[in-house]
């Protein structure tokens, strides 16, 4: 069986809480087994939550698979961006 390199963080805003699964990839962000542009319908979100992947630019690099609770949909776009920040850090530490 071949091992694949995962990166597990947990990312908090507010009442919202993201566990965050960070796989090598295409750049597909999946969460609570939706697409993110279904889960997210405001775009400020969307861009709240691919910003870490933005900048240092690995939009293309990486999988994004999440489990969201809690809080308000801009809570969790934020707890979001925590999780794939923290995710960022154990995968490429010079970040």
């Amino acid at each position: 069986m071949d091992q694949v390199t995962k990166y597990i963080a947990v990312g908090r805003r507010k009442e919202a809480v993201a566990r965050v699964r960070l796989i090598p990839g295409k750049g597909d962000i999946v969460v609570n087994r939706r697409p993110f542009e279904k889960y997210f319908l405001r775009e400020t979100d969307r861009i709240i939550v691919t910003q870490p992947l933005v900048v240092t630019n690995n939009s293309n690099k990486y999988d994004v698979f999440a489990n969201l609770s809690g809080g308000g949909m801009t809570g969790q776009a934020g707890a979001l961006r925590h999780g794939i920040s923290r995710a960022l850090i154990l995968a490429e530490p010079a970040f």
